[in-house]
């Protein structure tokens, strides 16, 4: 395990779009190898980071939190 990944959600707090995207970016190099892809690989490297930033998304927003088992979709979409 990569033991440089920061975690994104914290108790309190929801993951920025920002945060998110990086993850995401940070995700794609570390399984593709590369660090910037060549002209000819940009187009997949940026659909797989797109891909994986909404997945992320929709996890975050799917997440129950605390006791009173809301989604946390309108406090993500929030920023709350």
């Amino acid at each position: 395990m990569c033991r440089s990944i920061k975690v994104l959600r914290r108790p309190a707090a929801f993951a920025t779009d920002d945060e998110i995207s990086a993850a995401a970016l940070q995700f794609v190099r570390k399984v593709s190898g590369f660090q910037k892809p060549s002209r000819s690989n940009q187009a997949a490297f940026d659909g797989a980071v797109r891909e994986i930033a909404g997945a992320t998304h929709r996890l975050l927003d799917s997440l129950v939190r605390g006791r009173s088992g809301q989604g946390t979709a309108a406090g993500h979409e929030a920023g709350l």
